[in-house]
């Protein structure tokens, strides 16, 4: 029994919600899951999984498949509609928040830059969250890529995850003609926030601003997101969303 482990409440959120089939299996996939649980939260690699899980083999199968199923996707959208609602908020968030997190790389074999501005080598998370912190879309690239640049690729995971923000909150790094860009293409609304007393209702947005450097921190508490220990970029993605599935699991 590990602290990551699901509750039986936890389980059958998922399970009902993933139509999971009652068919016998020689391991559960409650299993399974509290598996790639411990391996988000520890760090561990694949291979040193304790033996009293499945092998490391199977636990891998079972998450690629629902990666490339975007079963992740689905569930992390399911569960931040439940846990709004219960907060007595509309289940589709209307606002956003958006950032990057530069990440010191961890495998010498993946893709990696330097961040010159915050002296990082290694990958940059570009995610955008509501009001509550909760992460609505993720998207890695390589750390010397700048925010512009990452962003038209951010609001495309954003447009494919129909989520239909009316405003996104940006600090002064997203500022210029990516703004109108965005507008036209995704019919997204940016509004960089400066803290310099020129903005507009600077103070409120300055405050909402910065509840994204809340959802890094939760980030940070997960062993497996401190540094980035995935081959591929798609891989580090995963990892965030499970870490934000953990997270409002935890919430319900």
């Amino acid at each position: 029994m590990y602290p990551t482990n699901l509750t039986q409440a936890q389980w059958q959120f998922i399970k009902k919600t993933l139509n999971f089939d009652e068919r016998k299996r020689k391991y559960d996939l409650i299993i399974i899951w509290n598996a790639i649980s411990y391996i988000v939260k520890t760090g561990c690699q694949w291979r040193l999984l304790p033996s009293d899980f499945p092998k490391w083999q199977l636990v891998y199968y079972y998450y690629s498949k629902w990666a490339n199923l975007e079963i992740f996707d689905l569930l992390l959208s399911k569960l931040r509609e439940k846990v709004r609602l219960n907060r007595g908020q509309k289940a589709e968030a209307s606002l956003g928040i958006m950032d990057s997190q530069s990440v010191r790389w961890g495998n010498n074999r993946s893709l990696n830059g330097f961040d010159g501005n915050k002296k990082v080598k290694g990958i940059k998370r570009h995610v955008v969250v509501d009001k509550n912190g909760f992460l609505l879309a993720v998207m890695v690239s390589v750390a010397n890529m700048h925010d512009t640049k990452a962003a038209l690729l951010l609001m495309k995971t954003l447009q494919y995850l129909l989520i239909p923000l009316q405003l996104i909150l940006a600090d002064g790094g997203y500022r210029g003609d990516i703004v109108e860009e965005i507008k036209i293409k995704f019919s997204y609304i940016i509004q960089t926030v400066i803290r310099n007393g020129k903005q507009h209702h600077e103070s409120e947005s300055t405050h909402q601003r910065w509840i994204i450097e809340r959802t890094f921190s939760w980030f940070d508490n997960d062993r497996r997101l401190c540094r980035n220990y995935e081959l591929l970029m798609e891989s580090s993605e995963n990892m965030v969303k499970l870490s934000a599935i953990k997270l409002l699991l935890n919430k319900i």
